[in-house]
């Protein structure tokens, strides 16, 4: 996935943290073989090169993210389009450079909603209309909650893990409190925190504009596609995060805010009950913020889902 994975929890000195390394770094490897767009012999890309109308045997977890992504597409309005493959490749944001040729392409195309280009039984899937997955809106939050899972497989159960800023807590620290998490200022020279989260049984992600992006004809675009237009958001907010019970929820809907904008953006957070931060650049480089559900529009910092 191009990215660092980190866990950090606490143990007796004698602990021998070599068994948890491993099997973590197994985890996320299966994530990566089965998803990634790097790979030319992963799950994915194999499926994604299967004829139409050709049933694919799929293993449980891309289906299951596979079935997620849908799922959050359908609520979304379409918002969130893991039938983009061909915009992110051609924009320059997979394994080639970005191609203005892939690009007019990707802008000419004409779109359907990916669920119904989809069908899924049981552990197949086929396509029944041309169309190249990407999972990369997802799968680092769903390998975050990979991450989780295999430490409480371990009989881990306070520990905070995560894969390039999207994070997964389980339970609290040591001494009760939550595990803090800092939401960054969308700044793309600097790091520095914006606001502190303390989070408990859930889960962060934040999609930007800031940290992940290429030049095109002298031009930054973001990694985010508006799926309506199979280009590069014109318009967004500079940051949204989502905070949610796992962290493939989480990821997807940020994705999905910023790609509805700073007007529409709120309203769908709202009508999905998310907790959500939008952080907006005003003129003079300024920026404002505005809190979507209770934690944080009452300025609560602890999240915590039973």
């Amino acid at each position: 996935m191009g990215a660092r994975w980190s866990a950090l929890f606490f143990a007796p000195p004698e602990f021998d943290p070599t068994p948890v390394r491993s099997a973590l770094q197994t985890a996320v490897e299966a994530v990566d073989r089965s998803m990634s767009t790097w790979k030319s012999d992963s799950d994915l890309m194999c499926l994604n090169r299967a004829p139409v109308g050709e049933w694919v045997s799929v293993a449980a977890d891309l289906r299951q993210v596979i079935e997620l992504g849908l799922k959050i597409g359908h609520e979304s309005g379409g918002l969130f389009d893991i039938g983009l493959g061909d915009a992110v490749g051609a924009w320059g944001f997979g394994p080639a450079a970005a191609d203005t040729h892939a690009i007019k392409a990707a802008m000419r195309a004409r779109r359907r909603a990916t669920d119904e280009i989809l069908e899924l039984h049981e552990g197949r899937i086929r396509k029944l209309a041309p169309v190249r997955l990407d999972l990369n809106g997802i799968a680092k939050g769903y390998g975050a909650d990979r991450l989780a899972k295999t430490h409480q497989a371990l009989g881990i159960c306070q520990a905070l893990v995560g894969i390039d800023g999207e994070m997964r807590a389980i339970g609290t620290r040591p001494d009760g409190e939550g595990w803090t998490i800092a939401v960054e200022q969308p700044d793309p020279d600097r790091r520095a925190p914006h606001s502190i989260l303390a989070l408990q049984d859930a889960a962060v992600a934040t999609s930007g504009d800031y940290r992940h992006w290429v030049e095109v004809q002298g031009r930054r675009v973001s990694h985010t596609m508006n799926p309506q237009t199979g280009a590069s958001l014109l318009s967004s907010p500079a940051s949204v995060t989502v905070v949610a019970r796992t962290c493939a929820e989480a990821d997807a809907w940020a994705t999905a805010l910023m790609v509805a904008g700073p007007e529409a953006g709120p309203g769908l957070a709202m009508r999905n009950r998310l907790q959500a931060l939008f952080i907006m650049r005003q003129p003079g480089g300024s920026c404002r913020s505005l809190g979507i559900g209770q934690l944080f529009s009452e300025g609560v910092s602890a999240a915590h889902f039973c």
